[in-house]
C-alpha cells in the first residue's frame, strides 16, 4: 500500500499539470507522513541531494553551451562543415548532422542544438529547396548527439543517480563511439532520401575562403579540446573542464566573435540561472524520490519482478528498452533517468551489465522520446523554428526512427560499442 501512496501520488499530481519535479517533492512528503517518517529525514535528502560538488559541473557546462549558442558559434561551425561535404548532392542536410555533431560538444544539450544550428540551418534549407519538414526532421534528429557526447550534463545527472557509483569520465568517453554511430546512420538515411528525391547540390567553396573559414571557426573548436583534452589528459576533472570552458566561451564571445553586446549578458545570465534552478530543484526532490523509494523496497520489487520474467540479461534489456521507449514520450529526459536509474541499478548488477553501458543505452533510448509527441520538447523547439506543426513532424519523422532504433539495439547487445574507449583511454 505504501508503494501505492508514493507511486499514485506522483502519477496523480503530474496528470493535475504539476511540473514533474515539484511532482517528485510532494509525492515524497505525502508518502513520508502516510508511513511515519519524519519529515526532517525527506528535507535533509533534498538538501544534501543539491550539495554535491560534482553538480557544479551542470551549471558551468550549461553556462558554456549558453554563451556559445548565442555568440555565433553556431553559424561558424556550420560554415566549416560546408568545407567538407556542402557541394555533396544533399550537402545542406550533411552539414547540418556535422553541424549538430561538432556544436553537440560544446552545448552538451538536445534542444540547445536544435535552437542553434536549427535557427541557421532550417532556414537556409529551404531557401536552398529542400522541404520544410525534411528540414526540420533532419534537425531534431542530428540534435540527438549532443546527449552522447562530452558536456552532456545528463550523462552527470547519471552519475548522480546512480549514487556517485559511475565515474562522469567514463560516461563522457563511453558516449562517444555511439554519438558517432548515430551520426553516420542519419548521413546514410540523408543520402538515400537525398538522391531519391533529387534534392540539389551545394556550391563548392573555394580554397582561400575555406582557409578563411575554418581560421574563424578555430577559437571554438578549441572549446571541444578544452573539454575533451583536459579531461583525457587529467589536467581536468569533468567540474573543472566545465569552468574553464565557461571562462574562454566567454572571452571568445565578448571579445574575439563580439557577436553578443554587453547589456545582452544579463539576460542570458538570467536564463541560464532559470535553467539550472529548474535542474538542481528536480535532483533534489528526485534524491527524495529515491529515499522514499529505497525505504519502501521498490527497487528490490522491481529487481526480483525482472528476474522472475525473464532469466536472461538479453530480454530483461529487450524489456527495459520497450518500457523507456513508451515512459519517454510522457516524461523528460532528466527526472526519466532520476526516476529509473534507482529501480533499474540493482536490477543491472543482479544481471552483470555494466552500469556505464546502461548508462549510455538509457540516454540514447530516452533521448529519442525527445523527438517524439506529446511531450517531445526538441520537437518542439524544432517545430517552431521551421513553422511546422507537431502533427505533421510526427507522420513525417518516422522514417528517421530507423538508424535511431538500429543504433539503439546495437548499442544495447554489442558492450564494446560503449565500454572500449573507456577501458582504453581511463585504464
Amino acid at each position: 500500500m505504501e508503494i501505492l501512496v508514493l507511486i499514485g501520488s506522483f502519477t496523480v499530481v503530474c496528470l493535475m499539470g504539476m511540473p514533474v519535479a515539484y511532482a517528485l517533492g510532494l509525492a515524497s512528503i505525502i508518502a513520508a507522513l502516510y508511513t511515519d517518517i519524519p519529515l526532517e529525514a525527506v528535507m535533509l535528502k533534498v538538501a544534501g541531494g543539491m550539495s554535491g560538488f560534482s553538480l557544479l559541473a551542470i551549471p558551468f557546462f550549461i553556462l558554456a553551451g549558453a554563451i556559445m549558442a548565442v555568440g555565433g558559434m553556431a553559424e561558424r561551425l556550420v560554415n566549416l562543415a560546408k568545407v567538407f561535404v556542402g557541394a555533396i548532392r544533399g550537402g545542406m542536410a550533411l552539414v547540418n548532422i556535422i553541424a549538430s555533431t561538432m556544436f553537440g560538444c560544446i552545448s552538451g544539450s538536445s534542444v540547445a542544438d536544435t535552437a542553434a544550428v536549427g535557427s541557421v540551418m532550417i532556414p537556409q534549407m529551404i531557401k536552398s529547396g529542400y522541404p520544410r519538414l525534411f528540414a526540420v526532421n533532419v534537425t531534431i534528429s542530428g540534435s540527438l548527439q549532443p546527449l552522447l557526447v562530452p558536456p552532456s550534463h545528463n550523462m552527470v545527472i547519471y552519475s548522480i543517480a546512480a549514487g556517485g557509483a559511475v565515474s562522469v569520465g567514463s560516461m563522457f568517453m563511453a558516449g562517444i563511439i555511439p554519438a558517432l554511430l548515430l551520426g553516420l546512420s542519419l548521413v546514410v538515411l540523408v543520402l538515400i532520401i537525398a538522391h531519391r528525391d533529387d534534392f540539389p547540390k551545394g556550391e563548392t567553396v573555394s580554397l582561400r575562403q575555406a582557409g578563411k573559414i575554418a581560421l574563424d571557426a578555430v577559437w571554438g573548436l578549441v572549446t571541444i579540446g578544452i573539454i575533451l583534452g583536459g579531461i583525457l589528459s587529467g589536467v581536468f576533472t569533468p567540474t573543472e573542464s566545465g569552468a574553464v570552458a565557461c571562462v574562454y566561451a566567454f572571452l571568445v564571445t565578448m571579445f574575439v566573435y563580439r557577436d553578443v553586446k554587453w547589456s545582452e549578458v544579463p539576460l542570458l545570465i538570467g536564463r541560464v540561472v532559470r535553467t539550472v534552478g529548474m535542474v538542481m530543484i528536480m535532483i533534489g526532490f528526485s534524491i527524495a524520490f529515491g529515499y522514499m523509494m529505497a525505504i519502501l523496497r521498490v527497487p528490490a520489487i522491481a529487481t526480483q519482478f525482472f528476474v522472475d520474467i525473464s532469466s536472461d540479461k538479453y530480454m530483461f534489456l529487450l524489456w527495459v528498452n520497450v518500457l523507456l521507449l513508451l515512459l519517454g514520450t510522457f516524461m523528460d529526459l532528466a527526472p526519466m533517468l532520476l526516476i529509473c536509474t534507482p529501480i533499474f541499478l540493482p536490477a543491472i548488477k543482479a544481471f552483470g551489465i555494466d552500469p556505464v553501458h546502461f548508462g549510455i543505452i538509457m540516454i540514447l533510448n530516452l533521448g529519442i522520446g525527445l523527438l517524439t509527441p506529446p511531450v517531445g520538447p526538441t520537437m518542439v523547439v524544432g517545430c517552431a523554428i521551421g513553422k511546422v506543426s507537431m502533427e505533421a513532424v510526427s507522420r513525417s519523422i518516422l522514417v528517421f526512427y530507423i538508424p535511431m532504433i538500429i543504433v539503439l539495439m546495437l548499442v544495447t547487445y554489442i558492450p564494446a560499442l560503449s565500454l572500449w574507449l573507456p577501458s582504453v583511454i581511463l585504464k
